[in-house]
């Protein structure tokens, strides 16, 4: 497990090289300013990455993630190809949760 900020975890990344990890840290703290401005109180993100098939130049990944939101839990999940567009995907799914959630507060 990667802990990045205290509230953002990382499980299954220790396997990517270091050019694509640092690529999805980039991304994942882009998406955790934006669930702070768009939470009414975010504690914690956690990712999780599974290679659901490993066949050379085809594998799959399956992105979990979980956010916590003033003790409220939103889930996502995402299987794809392309681990970076899976990421992006799992995490604009969170993100279009915060705005179902406020839709429903106003």
């Amino acid at each position: 497990m990667i802990t990045l900020g205290g509230n953002i975890e990382l499980t299954g990344f220790r396997e990517l090289d270091k050019g694509e990890l640092s690529v999805v840290k980039k991304m994942v703290g882009n998406y955790v300013k934006r669930f702070n401005d768009l939470a009414s109180n975010f504690e914690k993100l956690k990712l999780t990455m599974r290679a659901i098939s490993q066949t050379p130049k085809s594998e799959i990944y399956e992105i979990n993630a979980q956010v916590i939101d003033n003790g409220q839990t939103i889930n996502a999940e995402h299987s794809d190809r392309n681990l970076f567009f899976c990421i992006d995907r799992v995490l604009k799914k969170i993100e279009n949760s915060f705005d179902v959630i406020k839709g429903k507060k106003l």
